[in-house]
Order: C-alpha cells, then sequence, then structure tokens
C-alpha cells in the first residue's frame, strides 16, 4: 500500500513536470493551472488503473496451475466508477496442481485454497472436498488421519469449491 501511494505521487510529479515543460515551450501560452490539474487527473487515472488490473497482475504472479473460482466485485460510493464498471476485490484461487487423495479415502480430495484481497495479505485454507456428497471441510490433523473427524459443511454443488473440483 505503502509503494502504491509513492508511485501515485510520482506519477502526479511526472505529469506536472511534462505540463510545466510544455508551459515553458508553449512560451507561458498554457495556464498556470495546468501543473496541478495535470498531476491530479494523472493521479486519478493512476489509481483507477491500479485498482482494476489488481486482480490480472496478482494472477499474473501465480503458476499457471492456479483458476480463479470465485471472485467478489464490488461498487463503492466513494468510487463512482465502479458502479458502471465493478471492480474485482477479492478472489478464491485453487491451485490444481496440489489437489491430492488419500489411498484410505479415495472419494475424499485435498485441495489448497488461496483467498486474495485488494489489501488484505493472502491467506491459504486447505479444505478436504467430498464430491458424492457435496460437502467440504478444513484441514486438521485429525481429518487427515481420517477424514470422518472432520466437521463437514454441505455447501451443495453450487459452492465454487466444490464446482471447480467435483464439476470438472
Amino acid at each position: 500500500m505503502f509503494l502504491e501511494l509513492i508511485a501515485t505521487f510520482a506519477v502526479g510529479i511526472g505529469a506536472a513536470g511534462i505540463a510545466l515543460v510544455l508551459g515553458h515551450l508553449s512560451r507561458g501560452r498554457l495556464p498556470r493551472y495546468t501543473a496541478p490539474f495535470a498531476a491530479g487527473i494523472a493521479m486519478l487515472c493512476y489509481v483507477v488503473w491500479s485498482e482494476y488490473t489488481w486482480a490480472d497482475r496478482t494472477l499474473g504472479t501465480l503458476p499457471d496451475s492456479v483458476e480463479v473460482i470465485s471472485a467478489v466485485e464490488e461498487s463503492k460510493p466513494w468510487r463512482p466508477w465502479t458502479y458502471v464498471v465493478p471492480q474485482v476485490t477479492r478472489m478464491m484461487v485453487l491451485d490444481r496442481a496440489g489437489v491430492q487423495t488419500n489411498p484410505a479415502a479415495p472419494e475424499i480430495l485435498l485441495a489448497d485454497i488461496y483467498l486474495f484481497g485488494r489489501w488484505a495479505a493472502p491467506m491459504m485454507r486447505p479444505q478436504l472436498v467430498d464430491c458424492a456428497k457435496a460437502a467440504r471441510a478444513d484441514v486438521s490433523e485429525a481429518a487427515l488421519a481420517d477424514p470422518a473427524q472432520a466437521e463437514w459443511l454441505a455447501v451443495g454443488l453450487e459452492d465454487p469449491v466444490i464446482a471447480a473440483l467435483c464439476q470438472s
């Protein structure tokens, strides 16, 4: 967040500098408010670009084996442009390469689910998935040893994790 603030100021200073050079080259024909106006517009454009490309830039740093299974788009009153095009603020990502099965319980899948939020630290949530019952459970030591010990949640076939793992 701090680096984005620095980048926003740098964009503003750069735009103001360009406006000042253009004002000098035009021999003072540009109005005096051109530099702060250019800085403000450039900073706003950078912030909007940064917010809208966050999800794609984040996914670009991940391996090819990951897949977005759920994305939350939001609109905020202090960002009126998000009412026109909502912004992705959170994502749930599945690492397909890491999906495993237990030989003792082959119907149960173990998958790593990653949760990304725009201004939050990423979290990994290993999940046990039972496709036959459309249920999933958080992983614990007891659940890994014996999946019957897990606290299963019947989430249904529309759950993004169940849909991604069981209907593919």
